[in-house]
């Protein structure tokens, strides 16, 4: 390429980010912004993406602990104060309540004087990766298929702009897809989704092909970047001849594979956390060197996530290296430089073979919206293969199963974590009055009228039935995120995905051989064998940890009871008494372990459970002394990666509860 030739546009570099507040979130973006981020990427805690208020009993210990609380059309403005949404291209990580935080979001525009048809950006709205691997979901297949439909059929019309859907193989790969799965589920929810668009007779077949051209993905990008390389040419080869076979969509610019990127989160580590720096940087390279199938947009992880929430530095660092790829290196001075490459050929060749077979047999199995039991049972399978390797070390990880000799870091200190950010616990309370105030300060007659029409229009669903137009009017009343979920879980009800623990398989027969026969004994002297109830409290969906460490521990020799993600403090208590169980143990992602555990523990003593309790997630070690001062009896962190390490330490724990124990 000469000299005189123009450089490639660089993709749009944003950070994940949210947290706390509106207003704090509103702070960091601005900041972030004037650092040369070029679009947003917003993390919505957890009460907002399945459908609560920050007052909800549900949402106690998680109002903006993982991203940012809003419950009305005035935390919208907050979030977007001075940011113009005219010319912003805003990506928001949304699922089951996407629709109402797209009204909101235009609601705010229309307040602003902005027409919806400037807007521009992507509502996430993948419910299909919910229920395999990240856990928001809030309702049925069916009645979630028709909201998303519904999204699409409003914003084709009205916000031409806007990408209604990001199709998520991200989160599949943190729950242990392999680079077929990837690719073959995640097309496979496209379909279902277009499927769908296409059976609702809410768009004109003559709008199909712009609607085809709106579906945009979410993609993961491990450190094997030959491979996802590959992959990335695979995925784009494949969309296409999906695009122009099944759906006679004849423009090449509508059969685009439009994807955006986080790089792989499953892959940072605890131990030697700066090593995760070079594994970003690396993990980027797969989404960005061939030309033809580069990301659109990028956002990277931040190198102590494994540890806690980062800071603003820690993300302006990851932005940096993504402003350093584009601006210093020539990487956007070339065309695509794998053309002719008889390995990357050959090795694309075999992914879309492979990834084509399995995306036939989810299309035989009905598609991806039917065969959601299956596909999580084969998601729990390859990720219990994964763990396999590492715990063996046929897959080597740098200063986790090799290479642990370190010096001290001067990022971590002297073991104190305390780079990392806490969200203040003042901001639970503080969000609750503010949605008090809200309710107590708006039209009471106009929100009921509008909960109405919404409810109405939602057990509708004929051509002519759109919950956005309702759901817009119901954010202009005034109306809160936990009154719309709550007036469609009337109409559609809820849902409880499968766990897909059943059909893991955790291949460690000759590691854990000497603890199946210790809990083989226990069970004849004791009656019966130890009991092991693997619980999720809060809203904190991510179910992997759990999920393997439950087939571990019946791969151990345990009784495992696991019913799940989301469940209560009182539903816990009353399983751990109801199953007699020996060991309770606790897994929580989200950072309100300091709230829900000592919650759990007094419930336990009052019900006179006197099973011991053991704790698993990203909790910092002043947290973890804490909570064993209160009677916890282990804490593990992602640095305990061996499970057959583990499952020793709850098998002796069985023994000692069921020796204290009264025959």
């Amino acid at each position: 390429m000469g000299q005189d030739t123009p450089r490639d546009a660089p993709w749009v570099m944003r950070t994940y980010s949210g947290h706390s507040t509106a207003r704090a979130s509103n702070e960091l973006y601005r900041n972030n912004l004037a650092k040369g981020q070029t679009g947003l990427s917003i993390a919505f805690d957890l009460p907002t993406q399945t459908g609560y208020d920050p007052d909800s009993p549900e949402a106690a210990g998680e109002v903006g602990k993982v991203g940012v609380p809003v419950a009305h059309r005035g935390h919208m403005e907050q979030l977007m104060d001075q940011i113009p949404v005219a010319e912003m291209n805003t990506s928001m990580t949304i699922n089951a309540t996407a629709a109402w935080l797209l009204g909101l979001y235009v609601a705010h525009a229309e307040d602003r004087g902005v027409e919806t048809r400037l807007l521009s950006g992507t509502t996430q709205n993948d419910i299909v990766k919910e229920y395999l691997s990240r856990g928001t979901y809030i309702f049925p297949p069916g009645p979630s298929l028709r909201l998303t439909v519904d999204t699409i059929a409003y914003t084709v019309r009205h916000a031409p702009r806007w990408n209604p859907i990001n199709v998520c193989s991200y989160h599949l790969q943190e729950a242990g897809a392999t680079p077929v799965q990837e690719v073959a589920y995640a097309l496979a929810t496209a379909i279902g989704v277009l499927d769908g668009v296409r059976r609702s007779g809410k768009v004109d077949p003559s709008e199909f092909p712009a609607v085809v051209g709106r579906i945009s993905f979410f993609v993961n990008s491990s450190v094997r970047f030959v491979e996802e390389t590959c992959k990335m040419r695979a995925f784009t080869a494949m969309w296409d001849r999906i695009c122009a076979e099944r759906y006679g969509v004849d423009d090449p610019k509508l059969r685009r594979f439009r994807y955006g990127v986080q790089v792989n989160s499953l892959g940072l580590t605890e131990q030697q956390p700066e090593n995760n720096v070079p594994r970003i940087v690396l993990e980027s390279l797969g989404v960005t060197l061939s030309k033809n199938a580069r990301a659109r947009a990028m956002q990277l992880p931040a190198w102590n996530e494994a540890l806690g929430l980062p800071r603003p530095w820690d993300q302006q660092w990851s932005l940096r290296i993504q402003q350093i790829l584009a601006f210093e290196t020539d990487l956007l001075e070339y065309g695509d430089i794998f053309e002719g490459s008889t390995v990357i050929e050959t090795k694309t060749a075999e992914l879309i073979e492979a990834a084509g077979a399995e995306l036939a047999d989810v299309e035989a199995l009905g598609g991806a919206f039917a065969a959601i039991d299956e596909l999580k049972a084969r998601l729990v399978r390859s990720q219990s293969e994964r763990v396999r390797r590492i715990e063996t070390g046929e897959q080597r990880v740098v200063g986790v199963n090799c290479f642990t000799e370190t010096a001290p870091s001067p990022l971590t200190g002297d073991g104190e974590i305390e780079n990392i950010l806490k969200v203040d616990h003042r901001i639970e309370a503080e969000q609750i009055a503010d949605v008090e105030r809200w309710r107590a300060g708006r039209d009471q007659a106009a929100v009921r009228q509008a909960l109405d029409a919404l409810k109405k229009v939602a057990e509708d669903d004929g051509p002519g039935a759109n919950i956005m137009e309702a759901t817009i009017a119901l954010a202009h009343a005034g109306g809160t995120t936990g009154e719309w979920a709550g007036a469609l879980r009337q109409v559609f009800g809820e849902f409880r995905a499968p766990t897909g623990v059943g059909g893991g398989v955790g291949h460690r027969g000759d590691e854990l051989g000497p603890l199946v026969a210790r809990t083989r004994a226990l069970a004849a002297r004791t009656g019966g064998p130890p009991r092991l109830l693997v619980a999720k409290p809060g809203l904190d969906g991510h179910s992997n940890g759990a999920e393997q460490i439950a087939v571990a521990a019946r791969d151990a020799g345990f009784e495992v009871i696991y019913q799940g993600i989301r469940l209560t403090p009182a539903q816990i208590v009353a399983a751990a008494r109801d199953e007699d169980v020996d060991i309770v143990g606790l897994s929580i992602l989200s950072g309100s372990h300091m709230e829900l555990v000592p919650d759990i523990l007094d419930r336990l003593r009052i019900a006179g459970v006197g099973a011991a309790v053991v704790v698993g997630g990203i909790i910092p070690p002043d947290d973890a002394e804490v909570l064993r001062g209160k009677g916890v009896s282990s804490v593990y962190t992602p640095k305990d990666y061996s499970f057959a390490h583990i499952m020793e330490d709850l098998v002796a724990l069985a023994e000692r509860q069921r020796a204290a124990t009264p025959a």
